[in-house]
């Protein structure tokens, strides 16, 4: 028996399982997989760069499905480029756009960006490239007083996210964008869209952002399919090679059923739109309020009301050990991820709680819950009753270490 096998065995599976770690990874919604699964079997399962029957077909399918993703963001549906991850669009943004821009040598990024932005941003040292990173304020905003004064005649990109995946600030982008054009209309602007696709509202028609990464299993698609919206006229390049593809930017074999899965996915996000804002709004709202007035020494991280994403719960327990929190909350079966969820074995603070002047043992002893469309009120009703619990008992075990 492996070294996991039997941890599970000793873990045991719990009677009741709420599971808010739709950061980390998630199911595939039962109507999404139904729309996927006669793509793998049965239909349009050919190459769409190929000039036959079962091509064209495909062809026509891939153009529909296209639309229905662009249609929410007011976009053409030409200037969606499919990838692989949101990880693969942060790279091709950033990457792409300095391939076909050699002159200009800076980019600029905030403190609090997923690191996928981030590291393709440092990468660039090695090719002379000057990376500034913006400071973000306590909630996590970004200070758009040193965007403008960073801004200068080497600026080729800023890259901005619209929400904070962690702590869930909706970042001013219309503003940060108006300041950046307004320095030098030349200036490319990308935003991460990723953890705000299927959040808020995004009208890329009226907030000419240049260019913008979303995701297919943020909102219940599959796994292995992203996109990324550039402006009709920016010159950006592939950043791997490939065969003949109708993605020249991702060149590859498409995969009808991912498609199908992500415009299926993005079909009902829209379409329940309000329904599903209002949804998980209301369960945040519950557990935020919830777990701070029944458990003390709590912190929110993030902003309030609005200003948050519709989704988002992020809390530091003082005194409490985040690895702990995690193991203690999976044995009640409540599935959540501490300190931050690009890092969660690496013992580490998270970046973007260090980032809005988290000491390092407050980020550690933080939690972050997600809602989607498919969590209950009866589920979050069971989290408030055992979180309690679980803070005492890790406090009792750690001697409740002042902060």
């Amino acid at each position: 028996m492996s070294n996991i096998e039997g941890l599970l065995k000793q873990h045991g599976k719990p009677d009741k399982e709420v599971y808010l770690d739709w950061e980390n990874g998630s199911l595939v919604d039962k109507e999404v997989y139904a729309e996927m699964r006669p793509y793998y079997l049965e239909r349009t399962f050919g190459n769409p760069a190929i000039t036959h029957h079962m091509g064209w077909e495909t062809l026509d399918f891939y153009m529909k499905a296209k639309t229905k993703i662009a249609k929410p963001l007011n976009i053409d549906p030409q200037s969606l480029a499919l990838t692989h991850s949101f990880s693969e669009s942060n790279n091709l943004a950033i990457k792409g756009i300095a391939k076909m821009n050699k002159k200009r040598k800076k980019i600029i990024v905030s403190e609090a960006e997923h690191l996928s932005v981030i590291h393709t941003a440092k990468s660039m040292f090695g090719e002379q490239y000057k990376v500034e990173i913006i400071p973000v304020s306590n909630d996590g905003t970004v200070n758009l007083d040193i965007l403008q004064e960073r801004i200068d005649d080497e600026t080729l990109l800023v890259s901005l996210q619209t929400i904070n995946h962690e702590i869930g600030t909706i970042q001013p982008v219309k503003e940060a964008l108006e300041i950046v054009k307004d320095k030098d209309d030349s200036i490319l602007f990308h935003t991460d869209a990723t953890s705000a696709f299927g959040r808020i509202p995004l009208d890329y028609g009226k907030v000419e952002v240049d260019l913008a990464t979303i995701n297919s299993n943020r909102i219940l698609g599959p796994k292995g399919i992203a996109g990324l919206y550039v402006k009709d006229g920016i010159k950006i390049k592939a950043i791997y090679e490939g065969q003949l593809s109708l993605e020249i930017l991702s060149p590859d074999v498409e995969n009808p059923a991912l498609l199908a899965g992500f415009s299926k996915a993005a079909e009902i996000q829209f379409n329940r739109f309000e329904e599903i804002k209002n949804h998980t709004q209301n369960l945040r709202d519950k557990l935020l309020y919830g777990l701070q007035t029944s458990i003390g020494r709590t912190e929110i991280n993030g902003p309030s009301g609005e200003r948050r994403a519709p989704d988002n719960v992020n809390i530091s327990y003082l005194g409490c050990e985040g690895e702990a929190l995690t193991v203690e909350c999976s044995m009640n079966g409540i599935y959540v991820s501490s300190g931050s969820a690009c890092t969660s074995r690496v013992l580490m603070p998270s970046h973007i709680l260090t980032a809005i002047g988290r000491k390092p043992e407050e980020a550690h002893g933080s939690l972050l819950m997600k809602i989607n469309r498919l969590n209950t009120e009866e589920q979050i009703n069971y989290v408030l009753e055992r979180m309690p619990k679980i803070i005492k008992r890790i406090r009792n075990i750690t001697g409740g270490i002042e902060l």
